[in-house]
Formats: structure tokens, sequence, C-alpha cells
């Protein structure tokens, strides 16, 4: 059976609505068309509609809105017990910290550049990296950054729109270090009342921390719910550890990162 033809978009052509995505019996389920631009204003369009860009080098720009959605509600991060000791860990010490947006574009490219298990190149491709520094600089791209004694170890970078939260990539140079930063994302999202974060596609990984995967019309009705809301601030506090670990106990653990 012959595939249905995917668009080809000129610059300045819209994409075209979620539900003319290929489906499950179509050789990439979820693509929904090529071309376009990486422009700010086509980058916003796109999450508004659950789309968003991924290829490789020397291939068109792809845009993909897969169904099912794979998301991870804030609520059902799993914090298994070696994770919890690191995280408590990491807030004792003074010398630990999370920052928020300052080192942006050492993070996209650091996820750029991470080596991952099966994988032989990267779909951050460097106009990928150029295009969300702009949207970093227009206010619709964020990083959550693990840093230890002054040196960034770990992060994630994640586009916003007003409420709606869509997670991109992460990168560790230290044990857990990734984990920590999508563990205080999740804890800024907690404290701002946020339900969700969108991980796109469904990956062991992300389903042993608590994602799990919901039909691509549930997803859209959040985000277009969520888009139309009030922007958080993006600024992580210590407290904000509290969501998901508890007030803060006396006593210390040695920090697991410095080993």
């Amino acid at each position: 059976m012959t595939p249905p033809q995917l668009p080809w978009l000129e610059p300045d052509d819209p994409l075209p609505l979620p539900a003319a995505a290929w489906g499950p019996n179509d050789p990439a389920p979820g693509l929904l068309a090529a071309g376009g631009a990486l422009s700010i204003a086509y980058l916003c369009a796109a999450y508004g509609q659950g789309c968003f860009p991924w290829y490789g080098p020397g291939q068109p720009i792809l845009w993909w809105t897969p169904d099912p959605r794979m998301v991870l509600p804030v609520s059902a991060l799993r914090v298994h017990r070696s994770l919890r000791k690191t995280l408590q860990a990491f807030r004792r010490d003074a010398a630990c910290a999370i920052r928020v947006d300052c080192a942006f574009e050492e993070v996209i490219t650091r996820c750029a550049s991470q080596q991952r298990k099966g994988q032989a190149g990267t779909w951050i491709v460097p106009e990928m990296v150029a295009a969300y520094i702009g949207l970093h600089a227009a206010g619709h791209a964020h990083s959550v950054e693990t840093w230890v004694d002054g040196e960034l170890v770990g992060g994630l970078y994640c586009v916003a729109l007003g409420r709606a939260v869509f997670g991109e990539s992460m990168f560790a140079d230290a044990t857990d270090a990734s984990k920590i930063a999508l563990s205080a994302l999740v804890g800024l999202c907690l404290h701002h009342g946020i339900g969700m974060i969108d991980c796109q596609q469904n990956t062991p990984h992300l389903a042993s921390l608590g994602a799990h995967e919901i039909p691509r019309a549930q997803f859209l009705r959040h985000v277009e719910k969520a888009r139309q809301q009030h922007p958080m601030a993006w600024t992580f506090e210590p407290v904000y550890w509290d969501g998901l670990l508890g007030p803060r106990s006396l006593g210390s653990l040695a920090d697991p990162l410095r080993h």
C-alpha cells in the first residue's frame, strides 16, 4: 500500500493540521510535513499545534506530531530511592546549584554533542542549535542547569508557550546530572501548577521516570489551553525541592556527584 504523499512546504507555508500526519501503518508514524522554516514565528506556530522539528544531517526539516504522545505528568515523576538520596544530597550542598537560563547556548551545544546509546549522530544539527538559541532570546526556550563547584555538569532545554512546556533534550557529564535538572524542572512546574511536560516520543528511559502516552487529541487540548495562560517565572528557588522531597531535613549526606 502506497503511503499518503508527504506535503513539502515553502518557508511561508503553514503546517497542515495534525490529523493529516502519517498514521500507524505508514512508514514514519507521526510525520506531518517537510520543509517550512525554523524561524521564531514558525517554531512557535508549530509547537502551538503540537508539532516539532526532528531530522538528521543532510535531511530537509521534518515536522512530527506523534499519536499517541509521550508526556510526563509532573505529579507522576518517579523519584526512586537512589535518585532521592542524590537530590537530598544535592540540595544540602552549598556548592551545588540549579540555575535557569544562565548557559542556554552551552546546554544545547552539549546536548547536541552528547553520545547516546544506539545513535551514531545527533538530530540537533547546527541550524537547529541556531534556531533554538534565537527562540531562547525571544523568551520561548529555556535551560535548566545542574552546577557543581561552579561547573556545568548537566542540564536540559525546553520550549515554553504560556504554560505549555515541551521537553527537548538533556545531557549529563556527571552521574544523574540530567535527572537532577529534570527533577528541578518538575519542581518548578509543580510550584506553578503546570500539570505536564511534553516528552515527544516514547523511550524506556522516560517511561522509567513516570512518563506515559496519551492520545494526541488529548495532548492538543492541553496545549491549546496551557499556551494561552500567563507564563510562569523561569527561576528556580531551593524551596521548590519540597514539592518532590518534602521539607528539608537536618543532617548531611556526601554528594554523589563528587564521587
